[in-house]
């Protein structure tokens, strides 16, 4: 189930209208598909883009994607941590960034031109469509496990543009459970629910 979290407002949406409803405004497509399909939890790539592929390509046609694959990462990845630096500082991409969930979850940051920083944890059966150009980062969560399907508008993918002095580092380095709210100096600072 995805959350958002605005750590500045000290307030968490939950509900996935809300959810969809507050990222709307900051042009990022939230969905939610269903992940009970007749999938091995070991299944092969290939399996997985074979079993969503009425949403792929519905995708693919909305928003000029030419390429889908997937991304698996689990703590046996080898060099995870290389890997999870690449993705945990503030950054841009020339083209959008769209993840579907299909196991584990992981963590949105969006650093907005106008508004304060909020979090997007996503679960398995949420997509989300984070616009080109947007500043934002992403943490795995506390199993460093997650496997998703990606969209690119080029064969090569994005390559990340790093933001100078980005914020990333005032904010909490994963999500820790379904209570989880990251922390930036001043806002929150306990987690809701403990």
């Amino acid at each position: 189930m995805a959350r958002v979290t605005i750590p500045s407002e000290k307030r968490q949406l939950d509900e996935p209208k809300a959810v969809a409803e507050y990222l709307a405004p900051h042009g990022i497509i939230f969905e939610q598909w269903g992940v009970e399909r007749d999938l091995r939890a070991d299944a092969s790539n290939e399996e997985i883009l074979e079993a969503y592929k009425p949403e792929v390509e519905k995708l693919k046609q909305q928003g000029g994607y030419v390429v889908a694959d997937v991304i698996n990462v689990t703590p046996e990845t080898p060099n995870i941590d290389a890997l999870i630096q690449k993705f945990n500082k503030e950054h841009t991409h020339s083209e959008d960034e769209v993840r579907f969930i299909v196991q584990g979850s992981g963590l949105f940051h969006i650093h907005p031109k106008n508004g304060p920083v909020f979090g997007i944890r996503l679960d398995a059966g949420d997509l989300i469509n984070v616009p080109a150009g947007t500043e934002h980062w992403f943490d795995f969560c506390e199993d460093r496990r997650v496997r998703a399907i990606r969209l690119f508008k080029e064969k090569e993918g994005w390559t990340p543009k790093y933001i100078e002095n980005g914020v990333h580092a005032e904010y909490a380095p994963v999500c820790w459970g379904p209570a989880y709210i990251p922390v930036s100096p001043g806002a929150l600072k306990t987690t809701v629910g403990a």
